[in-house]
């Protein structure tokens, strides 16, 4: 959100079939629907991404994200790994810029999401099985950051953004330091 709020990016508001967490609103940090709408919304093509993550439904709209596309805005995507190789599969007449944060550990992954859970042990534990797949995907993104301090991985996003309107196909990143942060991450 501090990208978006600085630097006039829109944020791309998923729709979801999950339960709002504790000060979430719909139509602001999600749009929160039943499974059913949701499958008749994935029925008539209305999801630019969607995926299916620990028994919800997360998807972008179409028809949102084109208008603001159109209508010149940069937009900001929050979507794991699925949602992205989908997004890049269209080949849209955009540019798109890929970012993997990861975290500076397990145990500060953890310790996140049982902070974003409210202590729902049952969900941290399935997400942390679910990490060691997730974090392999890394590899297909155009920069991977390690957010072990806000502003220092705000500063490198930006950094990122601003060049890569400039230069095209090079990584910004050292893909060395990644693979080694990503495999003591692993084990």
């Amino acid at each position: 959100k501090k990208i978006s709020l600085e630097n006039k990016f829109a944020i791309s508001i998923s729709h979801t079939t999950r339960k709002p967490r504790s000060k979430e609103e719909n139509g602001k940090d999600y749009f929160f629907i039943s499974s059913e709408k949701f499958k008749k919304l994935i029925e008539d093509g209305k999801f630019l991404e969607y995926a299916k993550v620990f028994d919800n439904y997360y998807g972008s709209s179409k028809e949102i994200i084109i208008n603001l596309l159109e209508n010149g805005e940069n937009v900001i995507f929050d979507i794991d790994w699925q949602g992205t190789q989908q997004i890049k599969e269209k080949k849209l007449n955009y540019k798109i810029f890929t970012i993997f944060i990861l975290p500076p550990s397990k145990e500060e992954l953890y310790k996140r999401l049982m902070n974003r859970e409210i202590n729902n042990k049952e969900v941290v534990e399935a997400r942390m099985k679910q990490f060691k797949e997730d974090v392999l995907h890394w590899v297909e993104y155009d920069f991977v950051v390690i957010n072990d301090e806000l502003e220092k991985c705000y500063s490198q996003i930006l950094n990122f953004i601003n060049q890569k309107n400039k230069i095209k196909n090079i990584k910004f990143y050292d893909k060395k330091l990644i693979k080694q942060h990503v495999e003591i991450l692993l084990n």
